[in-house]
């Protein structure tokens, strides 16, 4: 990478795999946050029970988290046999023995394949966090083992995300599931850390800082004796009457008393005082339990499944990389992790295979930090490129198409689930009254009338107020006709009293700002992502974090 550090800013649509060995340069992030998709939402023995007849399926979208065995498996199972690191594929072989070929392994095999590589992309000073739950923490940490060695494993932070899990009433039978794990590597020893406090509790300074001076200035008391004693090396003298290996040189201990910073007992056995408003805290722990999840009426909360607070991103990046450092979140999903680098100041790269993910997280960017200078690169910016695309991927062009009109994927985007319909917004029709407008996207390369005479069918059926079809070729004249007999739908309560029913938009046209959907634009709704909050750099406050 060429640019200076701080100035990297991009976000790659596609395979991370693939992202991360055409446009990552090795040892060139200084902390690299994942937290992939792991079958969070579905029965735990799921996972092993084999598929048969299974459709090869590799490509992730946001509402399924899921790998399945098939050929993309067995193709990049093999890559693990040539890495070159053989340690890995003695374990994955392994693993694959136990296990056979089910989800699990599946998913443990491309998670080994993208760990390989972000191994390589990781500075020395670098430090890697893997978020996951207790579904695959076991195996993750067996194959972060192989790739990083069991020596570079740092912690194994616990993450509380709810209060309680009330299945009982339900018929569970366990404890209730409150938390992720968060598994901490680094490349070497030599890792960055700057180390984060949190304050000290009511309590533990009541039952602490007992002692006060005059003036009401508080302070707690600590041993001035050497921990080990003379054997490791601590001086020994006579202190007030008192002989001990002592903690400080004699001519320290002077110091502090000169400084009214010691404590003697009645016997004239001395304490070192800590005063209360010069502490930083407490060290923040493994535990922790003071970030909440996104629950409810949360006001980060954007409509994003496995969204996480930007609290839990921010303590990650400021523990483990400083101002100007790169982030990467190979799995950005809605892009906290970018959201929170951009915040305190560090490059990042994201990557993500979804189309819906990448628009996201690029309006995101684009509400919360206005003017800010990003790149997203493999998400098509011209004709030809959308062409590439609706060749590839039909299903992401659909995916892409859509955001190009503010819509959201109908059902989530699932393929297979669309009845007809590719995406879904809505319309303010009247003070408290709102209306759908349905959205169909056409890829191919032959449009006829027969597509719009279809679309008015579907906008009968779902009783909706506007129909949009998107087109990657120009329509017909007779298509225009057949647009032009819908009518028009009335909103007699706004200013603008009419709107075409049938609108016919190319992506040629979208794309140039030539063309844009028209209809009353109420973005809200349960399809509707919420936009981000506006930040600036005077928000960005660090006492812990």
């Amino acid at each position: 990478m060429t640019a200076s550090q701080a100035a990297i800013k991009r976000l790659y649509f596609g395979d991370n795999l693939q992202v991360l060995r055409a446009h990552v340069a090795d040892e060139s992030i200084h902390l690299i946050y994942l937290d992939p998709p792991f079958n969070s939402k579905r029965d735990y023995n799921l996972l092993f029970k084999t598929p048969k007849g299974q459709q090869s399926d590799a490509s992730i979208t946001a509402f399924e988290d899921t790998w399945h065995w098939g050929q993309q498996a067995e193709d990049e199972f093999r890559e693990l046999m040539r890495c070159g690191n053989t340690d890995v594929a003695e374990l994955m072989q392994a693993l694959r023995s136990f296990l056979k070929e089910n989800d699990m392994m599946a998913y443990l095999v491309m998670m080994a394949n993208r760990l390989l590589e972000l191994h390589r992309v990781l500075k020395p000073t670098g430090s890697l966090y893997l978020h996951c739950d207790p579904t695959a923490s076991h195996y993750l940490k067996v194959v972060l083992d192989g790739i990083f060695g069991k020596e570079f494993f740092v912690n194994e932070i616990i993450w509380k995300r709810y209060g309680s899990h009330n299945d009982h009433g339900q018929g569970s039978k366990h404890f209730g599931r409150t938390h992720d794990s968060i598994l901490l590597y680094s490349k070497t020893e030599v890792r960055q850390w700057n180390q984060l406090f949190m304050p000290l509790s009511p309590g533990y300074v009541d039952s602490t800082y007992r002692g006060a001076e005059s003036d009401g200035r508080r302070f707690a008391t600590t041993p001035m004796t050497g921990p080990g004693g003379a054997e490791k090396g601590n001086p020994v003298f006579e202190w007030n009457g008192h002989t001990r290996a002592w903690r400080y040189s004699k001519e320290t201990m002077q110091r502090l008393h000169d400084e009214g910073r010691l404590h003697y007992s009645k016997t004239g056995y001395v304490r070192q005082k800590l005063y209360l408003d010069e502490s930083r805290g407490v060290a923040v722990q493994d535990m922790w339990d003071d970030i909440s999840s996104l629950s409810g009426a949360h006001a980060e909360r954007m409509g994003y499944p496995t969204q996480k607070p930007l609290a839990l991103l921010e303590r990650i990046i400021s523990a483990s990389s400083n101002e100007g450092d790169v982030v990467l979140d190979p799995f950005c999903g809605c892009g906290t992790a970018l959201h929170a680098a951009e915040k305190l100041s560090r490059g990042w790269i994201g990557i993500d295979i979804t189309h819906l993910s990448v628009s996201l997280i690029e309006k995101r960017m684009r509400q919360a930090f206005p003017g800010i200078p990003f790149t997203v690169e493999g998400t098509p910016r011209d004709l030809d490129a959308a062409r590439d695309l609706a060749e590839r991927d039909k299903h992401q062009f659909q995916l892409w198409a859509c955001t190009l009109v503010g819509a959201q994927p109908y059902k989530g985007g699932k393929k297979g689930a669309d009845g007809g319909l590719d995406g879904l917004l809505w319309a303010e029709t009247a003070k408290g009254k709102v209306e759908k407008v349905i959205v169909q996207v056409k890829g191919g390369t032959h449009v006829s009338r027969a597509n719009i005479a279809t679309l008015k069918g579907d906008i009968d059926r779902e009783k909706a107020a506007i129909g949009l079809f998107v087109t990657l070729q120009p329509p017909t004249k007779e298509m225009v006709k057949e647009a032009a007999a819908a009518g028009h739908f009335e909103t007699p309560h706004l200013q603008q009293k009419q709107w075409p029913k049938v609108q016919i938009l190319t992506i040629a046209g979208l794309l140039d700002g030539s063309e844009r959907p028209q209809f009353p634009d109420l973005s809200l709704g349960e399809q509707t992502y919420k936009a981000a909050k506006k930040h600036s750099r005077e928000q960005t406050t660090g006492a812990l974090f």
